[in-house]
């Protein structure tokens, strides 16, 4: 059986329907790899509670490696993790500030990415206001359309910027096709960014992502950022990733059953058992973050031997054939493996028809949590 439910899920006490693994040493081996390549320091990305994985533990084990630079999404995410880090750790906000997040975060020494002219203002009226210069990251946008400043504005934003006590870590944009190393966006993008930096007289930048950190000297500036890679995911579509795994996922069995061919199996009874088979049901489904369009499509792993999930996958359970295994040997409460030696990440978004970023982020609190 697994561990309790980690208090910080909000659950109730009790044996768990699966356990994450998380390996820092893997993670922070990962992040080192990373920063060899790059050849320039890298800063972590840790937004969505560190891909799923636990802000607080990625954070700190990072630290330990020498990270310096940690990223989320929020201000939210940002004032919870600011307590765990030490003061010359720098903390950005990628989606820069809401209306009315300005002051908490020049009081937590939290540095916005400033995506646009309202809030390039929102910042400097907040400096004026406390008096003194505040930090920030100017992004532009190289072909995106998603955040960032329009080629358009940059001369605009370079004249609030030069008025404003504002004091520029470096400017940034964000990759769109880096997993695709020969997609022309980008090329397209890097000329782009070079025109930037002209226009706005800027000299360090913050460009690669996880894919960006291997397409070469050209994208990656004084600081790049990466967050799926620190986990092991792959950075490059339909490649393996040359990084360490760092993710184990564990499911409980509730219950064994034998059918009879003709058996209808799940919701719908879209799966039709063709012969007698041996059924094992797991104690976890969609709700879990584990995606229904597993259902006929995933499988999981026992002793090296696949397992296929067999009709629709459910919001708490799933039903996986069992046939191949010897009599006897799943029990109640026997571990399956859903992620690890035999099935990355990468494998596991491929059957869902999704990405691993997906995958990762989804997987739900029920799970206890172990970290290696």
């Amino acid at each position: 059986m697994f561990d309790d439910l980690s208090a910080q899920s909000g659950a109730a006490a009790g044996p768990a329907p699966g356990r994450l693994t998380i390996d820092l040493g893997a993670i922070r081996a990962n992040f080192t790899q990373l920063q060899r390549i790059a050849g320039s320091p890298v800063g972590a990305v840790v937004k969505a509670n560190a891909y799923g994985m636990g802000a607080g533990p990625v954070a700190i084990a990072l630290l330990a490696e020498g990270c310096r630079d940690f990223f989320v999404a929020h201000l939210g995410e940002a004032l919870s993790l600011r307590p765990l880090l030490p003061p010359e750790a720098r903390l950005y906000v990628l989606n820069g500030l809401l209306p009315g997040g300005e002051t908490p975060c020049a009081a937590a020494n939290i540095i916005p990415v400033l995506n646009s002219l309202e809030q390039i203002d929102a910042w400097a009226n907040t400096a004026k206001a406390l008096g003194r210069t505040l930090p920030g990251v100017l992004q532009f946008d190289t072909g995106m359309s998603r955040l960032g400043i329009a080629p358009e504005d940059r001369a605009e934003a370079a004249r609030r910027i030069g008025a404003a006590n504002i004091e520029l870590a470096f400017v940034m944009s964000h990759l769109a096709s880096a997993d695709e190393p020969n997609d022309a966006q980008n090329a397209d993008q890097a000329a782009e960014m070079r025109r930037a930096l002209a226009e706005f007289g800027a000299e360090k930048m913050c460009f690669a992502n996880s894919g960006g950190i291997f397409l070469g000297a050209d994208f990656r500036g004084v600081l790049a950022r990466t967050g799926i890679a620190l986990y092991g995911g792959a950075t490059e579509n339909g490649v393996k990733s040359p990084l360490l795994h760092a993710i184990g996922l564990e499911i409980a069995v509730i219950q064994t059953r034998r059918v009879e061919a003709g058996a209808r199996i799940g919701y719908g009874g879209t799966h039709i058992a063709t012969r007698p088979m041996r059924l094992a049901t797991l104690a976890a489904g969609y709700a879990d973050g584990l995606p229904r369009s597993l259902s006929d499509r995933g499988a999981v792993y026992c002793d090296g031997v696949r397992l296929p999930i067999v009709g629709r996958v459910s919001m708490d359970s799933m039903v996986v054939d069992i046939s191949a295994l010897p009599e006897g040997r799943l029990t109640l409460g026997s571990p399956v493996e859903m992620l690890g030696a035999r099935q990355s990440m990468d494998d596991l978004a491929r059957d869902a028809g999704t990405i691993s970023y997906e995958i990762l982020t989804g997987l739900g609190p029920r799970f206890s949590r172990l970290y290696i």
